[in-house]
């Protein structure tokens, strides 16, 4: 791996760069409650793990998060600004598509299905993000896009259309992508759970490598083994709520809540 992957991570207090504070989250589609009272604190260089069933929340946290969805109400901020609003004389003023488009450009998400461009090379894929949205000269988007693929495990893969990869490289790929436009959080959205089981490990090893390299990265996941070893917090929910949350030797091992324990009973197997 190389250090392209996180350029010299560091905690920002004054700024909140690479933090997420959110305080009382509430979201809802239509009558359907999906997230409710949601407190969050991750500092820089945090890695949190968010645990649950099905349709507990967790992808739709990670949404909003990364201003694919809108909160209907409570405070949101990461990397220190407001998402998709700022103050004005005690009012806040709904950003434009352009600001918030930018304040995206600073939070990196992976998903489930990769999501790749599937009439782009590894390379191009790689590559879209600096160059149409940031203006990166092709050349210097290039270079760039060898070393973070290289990083990846995929040096000399630069030229493969997504349909000539395994799931395991094509989301590695898709981590790829992310890192292309410089994040200083990293969201995952259970990026292991559309792979064959022999890839699992693949993608999970780059993770581990952001993890060690000072990324703060909050992670959807049914993989316990990796949220032991990873995670500095984890977060169960359920019903759009959080149930309890704490280190994992503490949450994993020895659950306060009883729906917690229920949940862990019949994953940790």
């Amino acid at each position: 791996m190389t250090n392209d992957v996180t350029d010299d991570v560091t905690d920002d207090v004054t700024t909140g760069v690479g933090t997420v504070y959110a305080r009382s989250l509430r979201k809802s589609f239509g009558d359907r409650v999906v997230l409710d009272r949601v407190d969050l604190d991750v500092r820089c260089g945090e890695i949190v793990c968010l645990i649950g069933p099905s349709g507990s929340g967790k992808s739709t946290l990670l949404r909003c998060i990364d201003g694919l969805e809108e909160i209907d109400r409570g405070v949101l901020r990461v990397n220190g600004e407001d998402l998709g609003f700022r103050e004005e004389d005690d009012v806040y003023q709904a950003l434009t598509k352009q600001e918030l488009a930018a304040q995206r450009t600073r939070i990196g998400m992976v998903f489930q299905q990769f999501n790749l461009f599937p009439n782009m090379t590894a390379r191009e894929n790689v590559m879209s993000g600096p160059v149409l949205v940031k203006g990166t000269p092709k050349r210097e988007a290039r270079q760039r896009a060898e070393s973070l693929l290289a990083s990846v495990g995929l040096e000399g893969h630069g030229d493969h259309y997504p349909w000539q990869m395994s799931g395991g490289q094509q989301q590695r790929v898709a981590i790829a992508r992310a890192l292309a436009m410089d994040p200083q959080v990293m969201l995952f959205d259970e990026p292991t759970s559309a792979l064959d089981p022999e890839r699992v490990g693949e993608v999970l090893a780059v993770m581990k490598d952001l993890a060690e390299r000072g990324m703060t990265m909050m992670v959807a996941t049914h993989e316990m083994g990796f949220a032991k070893e990873v995670a500095d917090t984890v977060m169960f929910m359920d019903g759009g709520l959080v149930v309890e949350q704490g280190p994992p030797k503490d949450l994993l091992c020895n659950p306060r809540e009883a729906r917690t324990q229920k949940f862990l009973e019949k994953v940790l197997v």
